[in-house]
């Protein structure tokens, strides 16, 4: 096959089912999620049978991959889509994230998840956030395009957007907000936002993080001597009643927790030279399977920690997959999710409008920073936090939500693809008033799709 031939095959397929490359890096990820949850689900496997957990994780993927070809079909343009995708998305997870912060699940000492089907289905709005921030911001920018920069009511309301998720997500995790600090500073650089706009609206986040952090120690304080005073007047004899709601007994507080962590991460080189404790555990287990696994691993299913590592079907997944596949699958899987986002950075090339630019440019942000993220924590760079492998670590809310964000980037994918083909200008198409701002980083390049 010539050159121009397998050019043109390129684009017939892009403008039919998206982008091929997003295709294959989604396809390679579901296959590692198969094979790699499963080798480290020696503890559900335990306590649940031999197959149940990988049926569990293949239905969610099943699922998962359902959703993406749908989205992939939906053109971006339809206003339905949109009305969806950022108000309707916004309510939901706000309505949820307030629910969770009183009566949620404590989930490894923190309140983070929502039942929906008992004993079958939970839902965690902080995987809904991330994804809502992305649509929000996108609508945000393209709504304040001001001679190709971002105006500073845009700015605004995007500090003021990123800041009221922030503070209703603090107690779930402090990388979550990080997290969204990260996606909203590589969606401004896309949205044409001038450096010195960038600095300010990060220097923000800072100090909204530190204000935050400040009132919580504050109120953690006060709990502490409240169950102080408790325990006090139970041992003179006094009665008291302790209330809680779902699994709030033994609610750990977060302040605590991550001032423990913090300085464990500071003081990790000694770890070598500590005895495993329940409060090291994860990070000596973790440690351990990545040493065991040298350059080549020591193969798939051979994994010696998996039975040991706590939650390492989920937040220490990838201390497995190099146990398993070493030092290379390491490399591999991170630069299946840089991959990812490069590709993006490619087809934001070629929109003509800053909306579809900052979809697809926000999701794969989202996607890859969160695998950063998880990669971080595993090896030791980060302190220690939940934070899922995307579409490869067990969690039904996190493989919903990362296929959705596939969805979108492959449906943005497709429209961009179809430049200047007759039969679909969905590109030309006009969507909602003020939506239509030119891309300020569109370089119409020749062969750009090869």
């Amino acid at each position: 096959m010539s050159p121009s031939e397998k050019t043109n095959k390129y684009s017939e397929l892009s403008q039919k089912y998206g982008d091929p490359w997003i295709w294959g890096i989604y396809i390679m990820l579901i296959i590692i999620s198969i094979i790699e949850s499963y080798s480290a689900s020696s503890r559900e496997i335990a306590a649940q049978g031999l197959y149940v957990p990988i049926i569990k994780q293949c239905i969610f993927l099943g699922i998962g991959a359902l959703i993406v070809f749908v989205l992939q079909r939906y053109d971006y343009n339809r206003q339905r889509f949109l009305y969806l995708m950022i108000p309707g998305l916004a309510v939901f997870t706000v309505f949820s994230l307030i629910y969770v912060m009183f009566f949620g699940e404590v989930i490894n000492g923190a309140r983070r998840a929502m039942t929906i089907i008992p004993g079958l289905l939970t839902l965690q709005p902080a995987e809904l956030a991330k994804l809502s921030i992305v649509t929000l911001l996108s609508y945000i920018f393209a709504k304040s395009q001001k001679n190709q920069d971002i105006s500073n009511a845009g700015l605004i309301w995007a500090a003021v957007c990123v800041g009221f998720y922030g503070a209703l997500m603090i107690k779930s995790g402090l990388t979550n907000t990080l997290l969204l600090i990260a996606i909203s500073g590589s969606m401004l650089l896309i949205g044409g936002a001038k450096l010195k706009k960038i600095g300010i609206l990060m220097v923000f986040f800072g100090i909204m993080m530190g204000f935050l952090f400040i009132i919580k120690s504050n109120n953690d304080k006060k709990a502490e001597v409240m169950q102080e005073m408790q325990v006090d007047v139970r041992d003179a004899g006094g009665v008291v009643e302790v209330t809680s709601s779902g699994d709030g007994k033994g609610l750990v507080e977060r302040d605590a927790t991550w001032k423990n962590r913090l300085k464990r991460w500071w003081n990790s080189d000694s770890l070598v030279h500590d005895p495993i404790t329940p409060k090291n555990q994860q990070e000596m287990f973790s440690r351990m399977a990545q040493a065991h696994g040298g350059v080549v691993g020591k193969g798939i299913g051979k994994s010696r920690e998996c039975s040991r590592l706590p939650l390492a079907f989920s937040d220490y997944i990838f201390s497995i997959i190099v146990e398993e596949t070493g030092l290379v699958g390491g490399i591999f899987v991170l630069l299946l999710y840089l991959s990812l986002l490069g590709r993006a950075a490619m087809i934001v090339r070629r929109s003509k409008r800053v909306l579809p630019s900052l979809l697809i440019i926000g999701m794969a942000s989202f996607i890859t920073f969160q695998a950063l993220f998880h990669m971080a924590i595993n090896v030791g760079v980060f302190p220690v936090s939940g934070q899922p492998l995307p579409l490869i670590s067990k969690g039904g809310t996190s493989i919903i939500v990362i296929s959705v964000a596939f969805g979108v980037m492959l449906s943005v994918s497709r429209t961009i693809s179809n430049y200047g083909n007759k039969k679909n200008k969905a590109e030309e198409t006009p969507i909602i008033e003020g939506l239509d701002a030119v891309n300020p980083t569109e370089i119409p390049a020749k062969n750009v799709w090869k």
